[in-house]
């Protein structure tokens, strides 16, 4: 059984036991043997960890972990200190100050927002190095599923931000399970490939603190001051 250590483990109980995942600990021990995997296992559920479900003000999706040596912490879209952004980070940072002006720091970690309330949320949490994708498939997609199912029927309203095709086919199982109560922003994803076909001008930043102001929830403090 895992150990979150906040709200989750009483909500993802039921979880553990259950065949897919178990199968895909089996998957993912025989992985972390015989290839390099990131993130490390310890990081597997830094999001979840970090963001207690009662605390969610703003859930941001990504698709599985960066895949090169020492990027990957357990946050979508973050990266640890010290290590060169990302192109698909650079971009975030660059919406952020043209939306609000604040302005990215020397590190790429997100953390500061996840310990504000932002959920970042990867579909798929591991992945083989230099292998993009390499653990979709392997049962990751119905654990990150429920997860997404219980957020959505939280009676309190959040923002759901999709970003890229990935994220955006959630929508209906958002929609489905929150009734309406929620904001979901949805754009293409932040990666040089497609963040000028829609990504840039989006202000996601101000418009999820408007929404939470409006439901006299506390707006997220986007700087990235630890």
């Amino acid at each position: 059984m895992v150990k979150i250590g906040n709200d989750w483990d009483e909500l993802l109980k039921d979880e553990w036991d259950k065949p897919y995942y178990k199968s895909l600990r089996s998957f993912l021990i025989d992985e972390y043997k015989t290839e390099t995997v990131y993130p490390p296992a310890e990081d597997i559920y830094t999001a979840l960890k970090l963001t207690p479900f009662s605390d969610v003000k703003v859930v941001i999706l990504g698709q599985d972990p960066y895949h090169e040596p020492g990027q990957a912490e357990g946050l979508a879209f973050s990266v640890r200190d010290g290590v060169p952004k990302p192109p698909s980070l650079v971009n975030i940072f660059k919406e952020l100050a043209e939306d609000t002006g604040t302005e990215a720091g020397e590190s790429g970690s997100l953390r500061p927002w996840a310990e504000r309330g932002v959920l970042l949320l990867n579909t798929v949490l591991t992945v083989r190095a230099h292998q993009a994708g390499s653990h979709r498939g392997a049962g990751w997609e119905q654990f990150t599923d429920r997860i997404i199912e219980l957020l959505a029927a939280r009676s309190t309203p959040m923002v759901f931000v999709l970003w890229g095709a990935n994220a955006i086919s959630k929508k209906d199982l958002i929609m489905e399970h929150g009734v309406g109560r929620h904001l979901i922003i949805s754009a293409p994803h932040p990666s040089p490939l497609s963040a000028y076909r829609g990504f840039f001008g989006g202000r996601y930043f101000s418009r999820c603190n408007y929404f939470l102001t409006d439901n006299g929830i506390e707006p997220v403090d986007w700087s990235l001051n630890a």
